[in-house]
């Protein structure tokens, strides 16, 4: 019992002798958790890296220089070579994923060695604390070593290790301002880290160690390739470099002899520097993102590139210095290559300005968007047809491109030959604001958004949108009629696509579209032929600033605009001349080649119906239409008007006089179809010097058969505001008056009640203006008649 006595007084001494010092460390450890968490991480560990954009297979585009000027990487430890990875831990830190920054068991090592052989010939350096080296550099003291071990423990504490190990593969120093591994393969092979040979495993482990006497250059090769070799051995000796898959292992002597055959860099691959228009706009539009993993395909945007450049040189001498193109996979809604502008380094014609996000007139190019909306909305449809003939609203007048009109024609065709008239005629119908509505809703953000400030003039040009908005509304023309936005970057999620068009008027456009014997067809593709199932559009901008082509292929949407930035105009900036050929060129060089592709014409969709319409008019037939025809209509929008050209007309078969139902006795009659014309054609024709052939006059006595409309006012439209210009006479600014009725008939124009004249339905009356609100009235002989209200103002 005494024995036991002792022993346990022995045990209190020892406890109280201690438990001070287990306290002590015990305190010790929490100030350091403590601490380790107070303690601000080192400022240099967030420093900003290179922006990295990247092509959709992930290899670099255009590495930007970090903001303090290095080539820095930001690293994801899932993108580097397993073995590289392995390999480092292998030669420099075996325990990395067991100790807490700081490795014991290498400190009692590296004491043994050094106090043995008397000098210090290893270190103990784990991984994090050579990354606190970086981050923070300080002399090689005792004291920094402490600091060091703090700093280690701490990032360990607060950072995952797998954090660790990429934020060390990010800053691991490579020699002058390249830093990271990811940026040292660049720089040294061309290429990323994700794939490493043995012998570059082994060079990207040598350089770190001694970086600035391993880094490559000529006079550092030999140091290097000894360097390098003495690497790839010592991996060998733990069998930590690659020898080839299991199945197939080669020996370490032969991995060694390929890596020792294979020459080291002597010198500095140049980053990559592609595509900078679309570098430079998306690191603007994504300043938060490092890493900009586009759509962008390598192949597609180079080839782009490349015809966009042949094509600026034969642009140049006709005063053509600026251009971009868009393409764009229009299944998947995402952009595949988009050109800038000609020359990013040509500062004399602003080759640095983004040419695919920056507004234009887009001339005749949005002519397919409101002929779709005509046939959606039931007002017109592809046979119908439309006046070309002059129409002046106020000030604005338009014309088409060669100067000339034609009368009555096709709406169909009005859209193949560009036809200006007709598509203004429609968008007065279908609304300006309605329009805008759906370029809006097909992703186009570039428009003005004050009420009223678009006019007529949007329906050819006067508007301004970018090519990659155009390319939008074509991705929509050449699918269903759903507009989805267009995905530049991988990792953004796809938006749901939103329904501009019915498929049915969609499908009715391409048709139109696709008419080959056009003026905008390419001279040059009669002879070398055309790609598989194109639909296109060409538009010319007012005064020539703008040239533009925006078409589909079987799988592709691209866009061309030519011009000048500084909106320099030139006679050969011309839709069908300058851009149609560099359209034609890219959808032929996007493919698909060799493919037997369905024609989509011979299925059209559900939501189209075979109607049958007038042969002559595509309206729907009266009985007076003797020839018929069918035609694709939307199920639920077929335009329901008649046909206003064929009337039938009894005639006196001895005078060839018309008859009505009260002078037909005592004479032989017949009925007669005869085709009768608007006003508008027939005025327009009589000042051409021309008439058309007219139904028969009325026999003495008798009026013409048949029920009669009341006239309508053409001239001036609905809501138009005259404006007068100061200090030019009134009777110089006169307003002309037009209605459309039948042609026998005489309309009395009456202005605030007050007699102005009487002319025929095809003659116009022109009234001189004063400022005010006026009230004009048309009547024809039957008491028949309409009404409009003009406003008058003065422009201040």
């Amino acid at each position: 019992m005494p024995g036991i006595h002792r022993l346990m007084s022995r045990a209190r001494r020892i406890t109280r002798k201690l438990l001070p010092v287990g306290l002590g460390l015990l305190g010790l450890t929490v100030a350091a958790y403590v601490a380790a968490w107070r303690v601000p991480l080192p400022a240099r560990l967030f420093a900003p890296a290179s922006v990295v954009m990247e092509y959709r297979d992930g290899t670099p585009a255009h590495v930007f220089l970090a903001p303090d000027e290095r080539w820095r990487i930001p690293t994801q430890l899932e993108r580097v070579d397993p073995d590289y990875v392995q390999a480092l831990l292998a030669l420099e830190d075996k325990r990395f994923f067991h100790h807490p920054g700081v490795d014991p068991l290498a400190v009692l090592r590296a004491a043994t060695r050094n106090l043995a052989t008397g000098r210090r010939v290893s270190g103990a350096s784990t991984l994090t604390m050579q990354l606190v080296r970086v981050l923070e550099p300080r002399p090689r003291t005792f004291t920094s070593k402490v600091i060091e071990s703090f700093r280690a423990m701490q990032l360990e504490v607060r950072l995952s290790k797998q954090e660790v190990l990429a934020a060390y593969l990010q800053f691991v120093p490579y020699g002058r301002n390249v830093e990271g591994v990811e940026a040292a393969a660049l720089a040294y092979f061309g290429h990323t880290a994700a794939n490493l040979s043995p012998a570059e495993i082994a060079t990207l482990l040598a350089v770190p160690q001694n970086p600035n006497r391993r880094f490559p250059t000529a006079q550092n090769t030999a140091r290097l390739k000894s360097a390098r070799d003495g690497v790839a051995r010592r991996l060998l000796d733990v069998e930590a470099l690659p020898r080839g898959p299991e199945a197939a292992r080669v020996s370490a002597e032969t991995v060694l002899r390929e890596v020792r055959d294979t020459p080291v860099p002597t010198d500095l691959k140049p980053f990559p520097r592609e595509a900078p228009h679309v570098a430079v706009w998306l690191r603007t539009q994504r300043p938060a993102n490092a890493r900009l993993h586009t759509t962008l395909d390598a192949g597609t945007q180079r080839m782009v590139e490349r015809l966009m450049r042949d094509a600026a040189v034969g642009l140049a001498p006709r005063g053509i210095y600026n251009g971009t193109a868009v393409v764009v996979d229009r299944q998947q809604a995402e952009v595949l290559a988009l050109v800038g502008n000609f020359d990013f380094f040509d500062q004399k014609h602003g080759g640095q300005i983004i040419g695919f996000a920056t507004p234009r007139s887009p001339g005749s190019a949005l002519k397919p968007l409101l002929y779709a909306m005509g046939i959606d909305l039931g007002m017109v449809g592809p046979e119908q047809l439309v006046a070309d003939v002059p129409t002046a609203y106020g000030g604005y007048a338009p014309r088409n491109f060669d100067g000339r009109f034609q009368g009555l024609v096709r709406l169909e065709y009005a859209l193949s030959q560009s036809l200006n008239m007709p598509f203004v005629r429609l968008l007065e119908r279908v609304g300006v604001e309605r329009f805008l509505g759906a370029l809006q809703a097909a992703g186009v953000t570039s428009l003005v958004q004050e009420p009223g400030y678009y006019g007529l003039s949007a329906a050819v040009g006067g508007i301004e949108l970018t090519p990659l908005e155009l390319a939008g509304v074509y991705v929509a023309l050449a699918g269903d009629g759903r507009a989805p936005p267009l995905r530049l970057l991988l990792d953004e999620k796809a938006a749901a696509p939103v329904e501009v068009l019915s498929p049915g008027a969609a499908w009715l456009t391409r048709q139109a579209l696709s008419l080959r014997d056009r003026p905008d067809f390419p001279a040059r593709r009669r002879l070398t032929g055309m790609p598989a199932r194109v639909h296109w559009k060409t538009g010319t901008s007012f005064g020539h600033r703008d040239a533009w082509a925006a078409g589909s292929g079987p799988r592709h949407t691209a866009v061309v605009w030519l011009g000048n930035f500084n909106h320099r105009p030139s006679v050969h900036l011309v839709g069908a001349d300058a851009a149609g050929p560099v359209l034609f060129d890219i959808l032929e060089g996007v493919g698909p080649r060799g493919l037997n592709l369905p024609d989509e014409s011979v299925n059209p969709p559900d939501d189209l119906a075979v109607v049958e319409v007038c042969a002559y008019s595509g309206h729907l037939p009266t009985d007076a239409c003797v020839q018929r025809k069918h035609v694709y209509a939307r199920r639920s929008a077929v335009p329901t008007a008649r046909c206003p050209y064929h009337q039938h007309v009894e005639v006196d078969v001895a005078t060839g006089l018309s008859v009505g139902p009260m002078c037909r006795t005592g004479r032989k009659t017949e009925p007669r179809v005869y085709v009768t014309w608007p006003a508008t054609i027939r005025r327009w024709l009589e000042e051409q010097h021309r008439r058309l052939p007219e139904p028969p006059a009325a026999a003495p006595g008798c009026e013409p058969g048949g029920a009669r409309a009341a006239p309508s006012i053409v001239s001036p439209a609905p809501g138009h505001v005259a404006v007068l210009i100061p200090g030019v006479p009134a009777s110089q600014q006169e307003v002309p008056l037009e209605a459309e009725a039948s042609h026998e008939r005489a309309l009395t124009w009456f202005v605030d009640g007050a007699l102005l004249g009487t002319a025929r339905a095809d003659e116009r009356v022109w009234w001189t203006p004063s400022v005010g609100s006026h009230e004009i009235l048309v009547t024809d002989d039957r008491g028949l008649s309409a009404k409009r209200t003009l406003e008058v103002r003065m422009r201040p």
